[in-house]
């Protein structure tokens, strides 16, 4: 069921409390980690504010890492720039599919789209807010090695 009137506080309790409609984020967020580390030939873990930071080698990475490394040739092309290009964040809110459809059953795609920047979070949470978020990922995350920051 599409649920357009959660609010952002909603929303961000459940993250809180780790619940989210795919179970228990730390658990998930955890989970990939830790099997990124053990069999990073299997699973790659990308933070979305490196991907930001170098767009075009980490598009180099993803290649390499599902079998598809670009060519010479499609490096002298500037293939990756065009892929990045191709999967940006304006891009892809654009495409009709992310303007009307439905993920989930619970959301508007569109709702998945705001800025495409890191750091608006602090255009939607209050530092309260912020501080909480970073105490529970303190906590979880603790002896992993993982942090955002």
């Amino acid at each position: 069921t599409v649920q357009p009137n959660l609010t952002f506080t909603d929303v961000f309790e459940s993250a809180c409390e780790g619940v989210s409609f795919n179970g228990p984020i730390w658990d998930h967020v955890l989970g990939y980690w830790n099997a990124s580390k053990e069999s990073p030939e299997t699973v790659l873990f990308l933070r979305y504010e490196e991907i930001l930071r170098d767009p075009v080698e980490n598009v180099r990475k993803l290649a390499l890492f599902v079998g598809q490394p670009f060519s010479p040739a499609e490096e002298d092309a500037g293939v990756a720039m065009d892929v990045v290009r191709l999967c940006s964040f304006d891009k892809m809110k654009g495409l009709e599919v992310n303007k009307k459809a439905v993920s989930h059953g619970l959301f508007p795609n569109n709702s998945y789209f705001r800025r495409g920047e890191a750091g608006d979070w602090a255009n939607h949470m209050t530092p309260e807010m912020a501080r909480r978020l970073d105490a529970i990922m303190e906590e979880k995350l603790r002896g992993s090695g993982l942090s955002f920051a």
